[in-house]
């Protein structure tokens, strides 16, 4: 996992990761017995940025209001 860090680790070098978050802009995965279970990221004030990373990821519907794996079903025989 990249960039990550124990919350063993964490704990007493806060401030260090804190500093390091604010000049990388990168986040920080907090990890428990491996296993992640926080993420620190910068705070970020413009909210159309992370809407502009969803920019040409929606595929095109003919017809959005049709349930999709309509064949899958059983239950619809």
């Amino acid at each position: 996992m990249e960039n990550a860090v124990s919350k063993s680790r964490f704990k007493p070098n806060a401030l260090k990761y804190f500093r390091q978050i604010e000049d990388t802009g990168k986040e920080l995965i907090i990890t428990d017995h491996g296993k992640p279970k926080l993420k620190i990221v910068p705070y970020n004030n413009d909210p159309m940025e992370t809407l502009n990373s969803l920019r040409n990821t929606v595929i095109k519907y003919i017809d959005p209001l049709k349930p999709i794996a309509e064949k899958d079903w059983e239950a619809m025989k």
